[in-house]
């Protein structure tokens, strides 16, 4: 009996740290990029052949691990770019039949599962049911997915917003400057008429600022009715302004579609063409049009105005700024890069640009580098909360426990409740077992959120290291609750349960973590450990097989195994599985005790002298 409730203590042991290591793992919503070979096709042939290579490399990786998507979107940028690649029209080929299989794969283990849980559940609940269940709640995540994504991409353009009017501000009086500049060369009669049109234009700038569009169309009708003759590049001016105006009240207008922003919309269109119809060397009525493509989200139109801005003034870091991130939305990474650094090198001080091009280097999967651009973002802005929390879920992916934990608590330095960040914060503390402070962390995030599901699981598994059973038991049932179709919540209810000593309610958790998933190890080696503690080998053998046939080399399982084969006296299958055991853990002494003993069970006596003396 003794032995057995060390083999028990043991498998718990082992489960509170894959439960540990879940709660560790933190999942982003990317998006997925295209491949755009227009920098490469500039570069002459070897680099774009370069590219391509690399590209293919890229695809067929993504095919091996199942990310069938990711691969479909990269060779759809070189089939565009080359229709007849025969390389790339296979791999296509191969992505697309082996998304199709997966999608049947999934469908048929959906189905299976429906059909276990029913069966677990005793008939109480039918598969038809349960299917349903398990799509709603699929739904159910999506929503919430696209929610929190949502929220961080608006947190992220918030920041970018206050920092690019900012710069609009420097932009604007530059160019001011070199207006007044330019009319203090004409003669006194045309400067006297220029400055009325320009009082004018500024008035009517206001009033459309302060709501009086009747007052704003007054102001700049007579603005137009007092243009000085012959003078186009001042009258471009002028109108760009205006039109820059109207696409600003359009742009604060809460209801994009409504009349009024359509109105003003469409008044910024027809200024800004007739702006550059005027003088075609006005930068700022292709930027004005840009940003209205851009807005709604008409990206090729967008890009080709943003661009002819950038080539008519080059050295406009916001003209920039913004053709970077409409490639990036279009998903033209490559360009996005080149033109986030280009902003960076006409303005190191900018630190959205930064930002942006770290995100971008995510997108490219260049990890190290797009850490070195966020570093610099933080740099100039220290309170930069969505830089300082990319930072830390680059280095809590390559193992920098510490550092993702410094990183994700300057982030909470300027923003307390960044929910996001206190969850990762949590989730790292917990990895490297600070489960005290982890403790404190996934509490905040539940002050915000009680029903936040993932927290509540994070919570339990926290909870559980703690030793507060009976508070870990509250916060696994609520996530379990939440979320009745997650095998891993509902596994870990059962490791509570267990813990909790409240063996035949972890049974039944257990039994729906394994229905869940037919390859799901660990709760089929705890029930397997239950059955057996209570004398059950028959039950006990049925889910250590099953977990065997998953993972036919786990310590766990091959322990477990030995020992149910040994209540059967099946010596000869016992010694195998721990063999088999011992290959992982060659200085186990526990198991080389209990080899020992099946080998005198199965009359290998020298063998067991020999097991005894190891």
């Amino acid at each position: 009996m003794d032995k057995k409730k060390k083999k028990k203590i043991i498998i718990i042991a082992a489960s509170v740290t894959a439960a540990l290591l879940a709660a560790g793992t933190i999942t982003f919503f990317l998006t997925r990029p295209k491949i755009d070979t227009t920098e490469a096709v500039a570069q002459g042939g070897d680099a774009k052949e370069r590219i391509r290579q690399n590209t293919l490399s890229i695809v067929r990786g993504y095919i091996e691990r199942g990310e069938y998507e990711r691969a479909l979107n990269l060779l759809d940028g070189l089939l565009i770019d080359d229709f007849s690649d025969g390389e790339a029209l296979a791999l296509q080929k191969d992505a697309l039949d082996k998304q199709q299989a997966s999608k049947e794969a999934a469908q048929r283990e959906a189905e299976r599962t429906a059909r276990a849980l029913a069966q677990a559940q005793g008939g109480k609940v039918s598969a038809e049911e349960i299917a349903a269940q398990m799509k709603l709640e699929e739904q159910r995540h999506k929503i919430a997915e696209e929610t929190r994504l949502r929220e961080e991409a608006e947190a992220e353009q918030r920041a970018a917003v206050e920092a690019e009017q900012k710069a609009l501000v420097e932009a604007e009086a530059a160019r001011r400057k070199a207006q007044e500049e330019e009319m203090a060369r004409k003669s006194q009669e045309l400067q006297n008429q220029m400055r009325a049109v320009n009082d004018l234009v500024a008035q009517g700038k206001d009033r459309l600022d302060k709501g009086d569009a009747q007052g704003a169309e007054e102001a700049f009708n007579e603005a137009l009715s007092r243009m000085p003759p012959g003078e186009s590049r001042f009258q471009a001016q002028m109108l760009a302004d205006m039109a820059e105006a109207y696409y600003n009240s359009a742009a604060k207008n809460p209801d994009p579609e409504s009349e009024a922003a359509r109105e003003d919309r469409n008044k910024a269109i027809a200024y800004a063409r007739q702006s550059i119809e005027k003088d075609g060397t006005q930068a700022l009525p292709h930027y004005t049009l840009g940003k209205i493509n851009r807005d709604l989200k008409q990206w090729d139109n967008a890009i080709a105005e943003l661009k002819e801005a950038v080539r008519l003034e080059p050295d406009n870091y916001v003209y920039s700024f913004d053709l970077a991130r409409s490639y990036f939305s279009s998903r033209k990474y490559a360009d996005a890069r080149q033109s986030f650094e280009s902003t960076t090198h006409i303005n190191p001080n900018f630190e959205p640009a930064w930002y942006n091009l770290g995100g971008t280097l995510r997108q490219l999967g260049r990890p190290d580098e797009a850490l070195a651009a966020y570093k610099k973002a933080v740099a100039i802005k220290p309170d930069y909360t969505v830089a300082h929390r990319e930072i830390g879920r680059i280095l809590a992916a390559k193992g920098d426990v510490k550092g993702a934990a410094d990183a994700f608590t300057q982030a909470l330095k300027s923003s307390p409740g960044d929910m996001a960040s206190l969850r990762e914060l949590g989730a790292v503390q917990s990895s490297a077992g600070d489960y005290a402070a982890a403790e404190s962390s996934f509490n905040k995030v539940l002050q915000i959120n009680p029903n936040d599901e993932q927290t509540n699981y994070n919570m339990a598994v926290v909870k559980l290291a703690l030793q507060k059973k009976d508070e870990a038991l509250v916060y696994a049932q609520k996530a379990a609750a939440a979320a009745p179709m997650d095998k891993v919540y509902a596994y870990t209810l059962g490791l509570v349960q267990e813990a909790a000593g409240l063996t035949e309610d972890a049974i039944a958790a257990y039994t729906r973590a394994a229905a869940l998933d037919a390859k799901y190890v660990r709760p089929r080696i705890n029930l397997g450990s239950l059955y057996l503690a209570n004398g059950n080998t028959s039950e006990a053998l049925n889910f250590l097989q099953e977990a065997y046939k998953a993972e036919p080399a786990s310590f766990e399982v091959n322990t477990n195994l030995g020992a149910a084969y040994a209540q059967q006296e099946s010596w000869t299958q016992s010694v195998e599985h721990f063999k088999l055991a011992l290959k992982v853990e060659p200085n186990n002494s526990h198991v080389h005790l209990d080899l020992a003993r099946a080998l005198a069970g199965a009359g290998e006596l020298t063998q067991a002298r020999d097991e005894y003396r190891e």
